[in-house]
Formats: structure tokens, sequence, C-alpha cells
């Protein structure tokens, strides 16, 4: 997933916090939030002064992609298999962030998971001919 894509995808799915986001859509999106930021920064900055105690430009971006950052944040924690729970780890300070990093430079898990499909539809092949998922329902084939 390149630069745009992942910036339009988090946007589309604004408040999606269920399903799977692969490392380049968080990783992107990340990016993008950063580089705004500072931008803003700036521009807020040289148009209302060093000294002003409020930046309208920046509070508003943070305020427009608050909820799309926690829903990819939550989407690629279901991506390594973990509940969304875990972003709470970043109220610990400094160990809670490490892990959230580490955590979200892991390779997804591969094939479905709990929280839905592989995102690159790496979903393991049946070589036995039978149904994907276990079921009590017989087959006309078994």
């Amino acid at each position: 997933m390149d630069f745009q894509t992942s910036v339009k995808t988090c946007f589309q799915k604004y408040v999606t916090f269920s399903g799977r986001a692969i490392r380049s859509e968080y990783w992107w999106f990340t990016l993008f939030l950063i580089v705004a930021s500072i931008l803003l920064g700036i521009v807020d900055r040289t148009v209302f002064g060093w000294s002003a105690t409020f930046s309208p430009l920046s509070d508003l971006f943070s305020l427009a992609t608050i909820l799309p950052s926690l829903a990819v944040t939550s989407r690629r924690l279901h991506d390594i298999d973990k509940s969304a729970w875990w972003m709470l780890l970043i109220l610990v300070p400094i160990v809670g962030w490490i892990v959230l990093i580490y955590w979200m430079c892991q390779p997804g898990t591969q094939g479905p998971n709990q929280f839905g499909g592989d995102p690159f539809g790496n979903d393991p092949i049946d070589r036995d001919g039978g149904d994907y998922a276990p079921s009590s329902i017989p087959s006309a084939g078994n």
C-alpha cells in the first residue's frame, strides 16, 4: 500500500475499529500525521506568533484525525491478533510506548485470525479437499 492509498483508506475507515490493517497502512498514515502536524505547527507559529498560547490549525487537525488514528491503531493491533484494548499501553510512559512501537512493527498473523481474514488474502489452502472451517454439519463430499 502506498502513501496516498493509506491516507485515503484511513479516512474512508474513519471510525472502523473492526478488521485488520497492514503495517504499511498504519505507518504511512502515521507519517502523514507527523508531517502534517509539523507543517501546521509552523504555519500556526508563523501566523499567530511564537508566543501564542493556542494553535488553531494544529488543534483542528488533531481533533479531525484522532478517530482515524485510533481506528487504524485498533485495526493494526487486530492484525497481530491483539485486542484494541492494548492501545491503553500508551498511558504507561516509556515501557508502554516501546511495547506498542514493537508490536506495530511486527508482521500480521498469516491467514485469518479472530479479527478477520488476512488482508493479503493469504488464507490457508485446504489440501484435503474438506471445508475450510471445521463444522458439525456434514458435507456432501465427506
